[in-house]
């Protein structure tokens, strides 16, 4: 058990604090909460690299803890009506589909490697910002004019595309394509 590890699990048990703070209608503490998730997210991948403690149980606990919370916040302010219900639908599908696929590659024999790609990462950065903003206009009684709008559509435009691309790379996997030549019989 490494301390990036711990950082993560520690995590974990933000989530359902920050959703109990949205849903009592504690603003500020929700917010809060999701900072101290993203500045923990840092410090611990800090740590993990510049100290030598990545681990295979790192690699999968950490984007878990991100994604739960990300997927929690986004689905209780879609509860909420702060975020469009169209778009709550398309993250928590888009993500549902890519564990969906990893399960099914890995039941049939074909597990494939799961590596984020540059869209999903941009996507994954935009809803962070949103959410954060939209914690932030609701904690401080803020308007930030369009910029909530204008990160809704990118968000699902990124949404969109992320899922689109990593539907391409798994049909492209299970069908056998990008393997090598040597692999094949």
């Amino acid at each position: 058990m490494t301390i990036p590890n711990i950082i993560t699990i520690l995590r974990f048990f933000l989530v359902p604090a920050v959703v109990f703070a949205l849903l009592t209608g504690e603003m500020g503490w929700a917010l809060a909460g999701f900072l101290v998730a993203g500045i923990s997210d840092g410090v611990d991948g800090f740590i993990a690299r510049h100290f030598d403690q990545r681990s295979e149980l790192g690699a999968y606990l950490d984007p878990m803890a991100d994604k739960l919370l990300l997927v929690s916040v986004f689905v209780v302010l879609g509860f909420m009506g702060e975020l469009p219900l169209w778009l709550v639908i398309a993250a928590v599908s888009r993500d549902a589909l890519i564990v969906a696929a990893v399960l099914l590659s890995t039941i049939m024999g074909n597990p494939v490697e799961v590596k984020p790609l540059f869209v999903s990462k941009a996507n994954t950065a935009v809803q962070i910002v949103l959410a954060a903003l939209v914690l932030a206009e609701l904690a401080f009684a803020l308007h930030f004019g369009p910029a909530r709008w204008v990160l809704v559509i990118v968000s699902g435009l990124l949404t969109a595309a992320s899922a689109a691309a990593y539907l391409v790379a798994w049909l492209r996997h299970m069908n056998g394509y990008g393997e090598s030549t040597s692999n094949k019989d």
